[in-house]
């Protein structure tokens, strides 16, 4: 059975489409060094797709300290901050993002935002985006501080399919994180994943891609179904 005419291409933000998943790691690498400790690599790996509090409980563990709820809340404001910082200087495109992105406006497919990250500093990026673009990149937005359920419940694609109108089989995915995948296959969506340091099992419907470079719509309309695979 071929797969259902695509109509809309959901994505992640941060590692997926843009290059901002160094930021985060930037801040936690210096949250631990402020603790005297210092976070590992593959730890870092595995905060890909994960909130905030997740990610900093992972750093935790990692470099073997224990914080009050009072210290984890202004760890998580410290942050917030630095990314923010970060971010207001200038956010980079993952290769090949902003030509697939552009594929899917100019062919009339339409376009979601589906991230984890909390809606001031996606407006921040979002402000970055349509200067670069000229245009408004996303019909939806979706952010972390707007779901009931965060990655890897499928609450915000859910919500994101709702918003657009259309079923699960008539849209695909774009992620880079096992955690963000699985979200996207639980709301029933054929999903393609370009991982950075995570290997993740093979699962209907998911398709493991080595970069966006070249990756265009009609790729993206022949991933396989979920439902029929």
């Amino acid at each position: 059975m071929p797969p259902t005419t695509l109509q809309a291409v959901l994505f992640d933000m941060d590692g997926t489409l843009l290059a901002t998943e160094q930021y985060w790691d930037e801040a936690l690498a210096e949250l631990a060094a402020g603790w005297g400790g210092a976070v590992s690599a593959a730890a870092l790996a595995s905060t890909a797709g994960v909130d905030l509090d997740g990610a900093m409980e992972i750093v935790r563990r990692d470099v073997g300290v224990q914080r009050t709820p009072a210290q984890a809340r202004q760890d998580a404001e410290w942050v917030l901050g630095r990314v923010t910082a970060l971010m207001a200087r200038s956010v980079t495109w993952q290769p090949g993002a902003r030509e697939l992105l552009t594929e899917c406006l100019a062919s009339g497919v339409r376009t979601a935002l589906v991230t984890t990250t909390y809606r001031p500093l996606v407006e921040l990026v979002l402000g970055h985006l349509r200067a670069d673009l000229g245009t408004e990149p996303f019909e939806v937005t979706v952010c972390g501080d707007e779901v009931p359920a965060l990655k890897p419940d499928p609450a915000p694609y859910l919500q994101a399919l709702a918003a657009l109108g259309l079923s699960a089989a008539e849209c695909v995915v774009v992620e880079d994180s096992h955690t963000g995948s699985r979200a996207g296959l639980a709301a029933g969506c054929r999903v393609l994943v370009v991982p950075h340091g995570q290997e993740l099992p093979s699962t209907p419907g998911l398709t493991v891609g080595d970069t966006l470079v070249g990756i265009g719509v009609a790729d993206l309309a022949g991933l396989a179904d979920p439902a029929v695979v």
